[in-house]
């Protein structure tokens, strides 16, 4: 009764190895796939950040650039005002009556010629402003349309590399999860953990030439031994990785990286 017992206890832990195994099988040529995009996707993004960037300050640009002449017509404006109240007050000073209204008529053109100087002031500024504004504008223009030519391109190669994997990481991924519904929680979760520390995605791995297939450091013979036999669950005491016998899953095609 308890060597039945045993058995099945024992085919359970292999059992479990097995998929564990195969988990990381079919994780490790989803992780290959994607590889093959290399940082495209990430060089997409930041592209798309640096040109939606660019266009904001474009806009940006024009609108200041239009501000810009539209206070440059309304000084124009306020100094040919100006101008003409001084004509008008000029005309006024030939029929004053006293000296006071004489003095009041004057100060008043003065104080048009100090409005005519300080909206020329203005004006100058502005035109600076104009120059300087208008140049950046042309160089965020030639940048914006260089960034839109590069993300066109860089777009292009990953929608191409993502024509000829797409089909295959979804055939994956929907074997990873099939193969990801047959583990226990503890154990997937442990696995899940493991595999998001390391960084190439290795968290169970194959004894290979009497060490852990993933740090490379030398498994004593007894624990090489007690792996073979499948019947309990062996981390890798450096790493912290799952071993399991390589003939465990035999002529799989498919080598964990």
């Amino acid at each position: 009764m308890c060597a039945k017992i045993k058995e099945k206890i024992d085919a359970s832990v292999e059992g479990k190895l097995k998929a564990l195994y195969q988990l990381q099988l079919i994780d490790s040529k989803i992780d290959r796939l994607r590889t093959i995009r290399g940082e495209l996707p990430l060089e997409v993004s930041d592209l798309e950040d640096t040109v939606a960037g660019l266009e904001t300050r474009v806009v940006n640009l024009e609108e200041e650039l239009a501000e810009l002449e539209n206070q440059l017509n309304e000084k124009k404006q306020a100094i040919k005002d100006f101008q003409s109240n001084i004509k008008k007050y000029e005309s006024q000073q030939n029929k004053v009556r006293n000296n006071r209204e004489y003095d009041a008529i004057t100060k008043e053109i003065e104080f048009q010629n100090l409005e005519i100087q300080l909206a020329e002031k203005r004006i100058k500024e502005a035109k600076a402003a104009l120059i300087i504004k208008t140049e950046l504008l042309e160089k965020s223009r030639e940048e914006f349309e260089e960034r839109q030519k590069d993300l066109k391109i860089k777009k292009s190669e990953l929608d191409e590399i993502i024509a000829e994997t797409e089909k295959d990481e979804k055939q994956l991924l929907i074997d990873s999860e099939t193969a990801s519904s047959g583990i226990e929680d503890r154990l997937l979760n442990a696995y899940k953990r493991i595999r998001a520390n390391t960084r190439n995605g290795l968290a169970v791995v194959a004894v290979e030439r009497d060490a852990c297939g993933g740090c490379f450091n030398k498994i004593p013979p007894q624990r090489q031994l007690d792996i073979r036999t499948n019947k309990k669950l062996i981390v890798c005491e450096h790493c912290g990785r799952v071993l399991v016998d390589g003939m465990l899953i035999p002529d799989t095609g498919v080598e964990a990286q």
